[in-house]
């Protein structure tokens, strides 16, 4: 692995964390389609932060998540809760904000934001130790 290869994933990490942030000021402020928004990319760039640690990319948001799937949550690296989680979280994500009358709850707004904590802190637990 080169230090491209880190600093990337670094990058998406601090991206990540971000909008983790960015999500609880938006829920803080009855923004709840926002909220949802910046949790699922909380998610995909913590995702993302993992991928960069390879030579694997990809374009296509739903090609991240099944790669990630694929490789990282079946394999039993991560945990399968993880992969079912983010699944429902790009769908509600999409919903959110592509259904012109999708209305966003505040309890749905809140667990998006802790499925995108809990991805977060897996894979910040994953790439201490790798």
């Amino acid at each position: 692995m080169d230090n491209r290869q880190t600093e990337l994933s670094n990058y998406r990490l601090h991206q990540a964390e971000e909008s983790l942030k960015v999500s609880r000021y938006c829920y803080d402020n009855e923004f709840y389609k926002d909220s949802i928004n910046r949790s699922y990319y909380s998610a995909f760039y913590s995702v993302k932060a993992v991928l960069a640690l390879t030579s694997v990319d990809f374009k296509r948001h739903k090609d991240v998540i099944g790669h990630f799937n694929k490789e990282y949550v079946a394999t039993g690296i991560f945990p399968k809760i993880i992969g079912r989680k983010l699944g429902i979280l790009k769908q509600i994500r999409e919903d959110s904000d592509y259904d012109d009358f999708y209305i966003a709850s505040k309890e749905e707004a809140h667990e998006q934001i802790e499925t995108a904590k809990l991805v977060l802190e897996k894979i910040k637990e994953y790439l201490k130790l790798n």
